[in-house]
């Protein structure tokens, strides 16, 4: 029996790992090293020169991180990945490989705050360029297509408002344009989604949120969907040109359908240096283990709380898709019809003051700035998170004033549900 054949919580289990030859230890080991011995000098010319896979140095490969990138290259059905220090990392890394300077890139406003500062300032200072669209309005996006762009950004369970992004149409606009598409899968994981089927290209993620699950480690990871011809109309350049730094060798013509994944380490993780640590590889590697079983707590309670706000006289309004009221109710059902995901927000009638109150008022809910931990979790957007918005910006982000963003964990819901009450008031 292949990897290839086994179910998802036995990959979630086994993918990518075996007892250490050297102890027999059947959890993956942390290998808390800097660097590798070479076999002898023409090992190392091999290694160096991409000519072998093999340990290097630990900013661009480790045993341990070795075992998380197929773990969730194999989750997500990608050909390969690369794990980073964090989210935030993937992102960078992966622009890295496709833009140069004066290249342009589109992404929806329905983003996690910090990817709108990030694109919006950050990325200014490589010159790279985003062109803003409405993910509920495909046309949006293929009207901000130009002769510049390099690729489409989207998260499939959109971060803070819950909104279900239809996948397929947007991968249609970006094979139009010849260009990738990129999802964050972040909120979904690949238990509630898999982008790659519904045409994606490249997927990242947080490893920090559902995948870890215990709030304890930080992390990223690009997975490579190996579906993209990165050769064509010479649009990419680090891929498809002679590279200078590994003589002259052309990354896509050499490694094929993990091309871009490579790209990613040997440029990405090489230079820019935004390496995951040993010890976080290991503690998500322990969360991965149970993700389908926390998924399925998770959307379970989060769907009896969206039920019991969307009944309470204090609240206007819940953005939460798996309710038959929510506009993006089907495209959940298409995309993750196992629930769709644990995070979402609703709308307080007292606006802001109303918002400030009920996260200063809970006791068993935490808050604080994550998402995907098994405690629940609870934020006020306006004053954190998305504070560095103009409130045109908060408004388009679905975080508004009176807007409340939940993280639902694996509680007993009644407690969830009881705090909420006492807090809201």
């Amino acid at each position: 029996m292949s990897e290839q054949d086994y179910g998802f919580d036995t990959l979630a289990i086994h993918a990518g790992a075996q007892p250490d030859p050297a102890t027999g230890a059947r959890a993956t080991p942390i290998y808390q090293t800097t660097a590798y011995v070479f076999d002898d000098a023409d090992h190392a010319a091999d290694l160096f020169a991409l000519r072998s896979f093999g340990n290097i140095y630990t900013r661009i490969m480790n045993p341990t991180q070795a075992v998380l990138e197929s773990k969730v290259a194999a989750l997500e059905g990608g050909t390969a990945a690369v794990a980073t220090a964090s989210g935030h990392a993937a992102q960078l890394l992966v622009f890295h490989a496709l833009l140069n300077p004066g290249d342009e890139f589109i992404a929806t406003r329905q983003l996690y705050g910090g990817s709108i500062n990030q694109f919006n300032h950050s990325f200014k200072s490589f010159g790279w360029k985003v062109a803003w669209a409405d993910a509920d309005d495909v046309s949006s996006i293929a009207a901000a297509v130009t002769d510049k762009t390099k690729a489409i950004f989207i998260e499939s369970i959109a971060n803070p408002g819950g909104r279900v992004n239809d996948i397929e149409a947007i991968s249609e606009v970006a094979k139009k344009a010849g260009i990738p598409l990129i999802v964050d899968n972040t909120l979904a994981t690949p238990w509630l989604c898999k982008p790659f089927d519904h045409g994606a290209n490249i997927i990242t993620h947080s490893l920090t949120k559902f995948i870890a699950g215990h709030g304890n480690s930080m992390g990223g990871i690009i997975v490579d969907g190996g579906n993209f011809d990165w050769g064509k109309d010479g649009k990419y350049p680090m891929l498809s040109e002679p590279n200078s730094s590994y003589n002259d060798i052309k990354l896509y013509e050499t490694f094929g359908n993990i091309a871009f994944a490579i790209t990613c380490r040997v440029l990405g993780l090489r230079d820019l240096g935004p390496a995951i640590s040993p010890t976080n590889a290991f503690n998500i590697l322990t969360g991965m283990e149970t993700l389908s079983l926390r998924m399925e707590r998770h959307c379970e309670n989060t769907q009896k709380v969206a039920e019991w706000l969307e009944a309470n006289d204090k609240v206007e309004y819940v953005n939460y898709a798996g309710l038959k009221s929510s506009p993006y109710y089907d495209l959940a059902q298409k995309y993750t019809p196992r629930g769709p995901g644990a995070v979402f927000t609703f709308g307080l009638k007292g606006g802001y003051e109303a918002g400030v109150k009920v996260v200063s008022g809970v006791n068993l809910l935490s808050h604080l700035a994550n998402v995907g931990d098994t405690r629940s979790l609870i934020i006020h957007p306006a004053s954190t998170t998305h504070s560095q918005l103009t409130p045109e910006q908060q408004s388009k982000a679905g975080a508004g004033p009176e807007l409340v963003r939940l993280s639902i964990g694996i509680e007993n819901v009644d407690d969830i549900i009881a705090d909420l009450d006492q807090a809201i008031g």
